[in-house]
């Protein structure tokens, strides 16, 4: 028997010493970690890493945050600053009153050292903006993009009395001038346009509250005729009959007058609402016979 068994083990670790070179010993992967198995607790170093990453992100978004400057807007790209710029440049056209090159504009923008395109957008807004007005530089055969000057372009070109009366002349509508408008491109018109009302040579319509001068009309001096005091007087003293007197001394002359006094106008009065009757419905074959006497109308007998 134990010689059985000793042929069976010898026969084993025959075939175990044959089978060993065929396993391979390379582990590609770790073997998973039971599921039970409790995680390993932080050391201390690691939290105190954690906690120091943790300040020094708060370290660096407060300072970025104070970094930031509130009172300008964010700069969404260089299209609408250029727009922005271009409001600049007329309000300083319209101070100057006289042409400016684009150098001269760039000094007053701070934006002589900003990128080209920056300014190239800005010279094409302005020669296409309805309230600039560009002049080419005769000393150049071939205009550039920064040649040229560029003036304020007032609403209404009009800037001394003898503009306005020729404009107020030559206007083919009866409508009157802004002076709002005339203040764009002449912003002390209103002691011209007092002067002008004084000499009988424009219509002028004040405000109410400061009476400055609203809006202007041309007028015809050569129509405006002095009246004699004594005249004025004795017009004033004239007794004018009551509407009264005139619509019944018309009325007994045989004619209408043209309009009546509303005092005593009569009023008609108001017709009362007449409470619509409900029809009977005719019509249709009647089948509760046997219920007549219940239905019939006592409606006339109320009292």
């Amino acid at each position: 028997m134990s010689s059985y068994l000793q042929k069976q083990q010898a026969l084993f670790k025959s075939d175990a010493m044959s089978a060993a070179p065929k396993i391979s010993t390379k582990r590609n992967l770790a073997p998973p970690a039971p599921e039970s198995a409790p995680s390993p607790a932080p050391s201390n170093a690691s939290n105190a890493s954690k906690s120091d990453n943790k300040d020094a992100k708060r370290k660096r978004e407060s300072e970025s945050k104070k970094n930031i400057v509130y009172s300008q807007p964010a700069a969404t790209g260089y299209g609408n600053e250029a727009f922005t710029q271009v409001t600049y440049v007329i309000e300083f056209l319209k101070k100057k009153d006289e042409a400016k090159t684009f150098h001269e504009i760039l000094q007053y923008l701070s934006q002589v050292h900003t990128d080209q395109n920056t300014k190239q957008m800005i010279a094409k807004i302005l020669k296409k903006h309805d309230r600039v007005q560009w002049f080419p530089d005769l000393n150049l055969k071939t205009q550039t993009w920064d040649s040229g000057s560029y003036k304020h372009r007032p609403i209404i070109n009009v800037r001394s009395k003898k503009d306005l009366i020729a404009y107020l002349q030559n206007k083919v509508d009866a409508q009157g001038v802004s002076v709002k408008d005339l203040k764009d491109g002449w912003p002390d018109c209103e002691d011209a346009i007092d002067e002008l009302e004084k000499e009988k040579k424009v219509l002028v319509t004040r405000t109410k509250k400061d009476n400055h001068a609203r809006m202007v009309w041309s007028n015809d001096p050569t129509l405006v005729k002095d009246i004699d005091t004594e005249f004025q007087v004795m017009w004033h003293q004239i007794e004018l009959p009551s509407v009264d007197d005139l619509v019944r001394k018309l009325q007994e002359a045989g004619q209408k007058p043209a309009s009546e006094d509303p005092s005593k106008r009569i009023k008609a009065a108001p017709k009362a609402k007449e409470k619509k009757k409900r029809q009977a419905r005719k019509g249709g074959k009647t089948t509760n016979t046997h219920m007549a006497h219940l239905l019939k109308d006592f409606s006339h007998l109320k009292r």
